[in-house]
């Protein structure tokens, strides 16, 4: 499967353009990891556990926007777009969303 954020693919062509895929996920704090960012608030660098958790959250819901694609029966996904919201204190949610098309190489 190609992922990419341009809408073509230097050496492929669009077949066939399969329609609108997504994939998200909702992900609540830890309030452990909420004193633990506090803290880090406080004498300043990176919250690991966040940084994780965001990462985690970004992989899942890119896996899940592959696998609608794929039941589609595309090869690749045009367009794609990565957001987050926050649905309600201490919880968000990540959406990734593109085209999935079938490509082809260029001749």
């Amino acid at each position: 499967m190609i992922l990419a954020s341009t809408d073509e693919i230097k050496g492929k062509r669009i077949t066939e353009v399969l329609g609108l895929v997504k994939g998200n996920t909702v992900r609540a704090r830890h309030i452990g990891q909420d004193f633990m960012a506090f803290l880090r608030n406080i004498v300043g660098g990176e919250v690991r556990n966040y940084t994780k958790l965001i990462a985690e959250s970004r992989e899942q819901a890119i896996d899940r926007m592959v696998a609608e694609a794929e039941a589609l029966g595309a090869n690749g996904v045009v367009g794609v777009r990565l957001i987050t919201a926050s649905i309600m204190q201490g919880s968000s949610e990540l959406l990734a969303f593109g085209t999935a098309v079938k490509l082809a190489d260029e001749k």
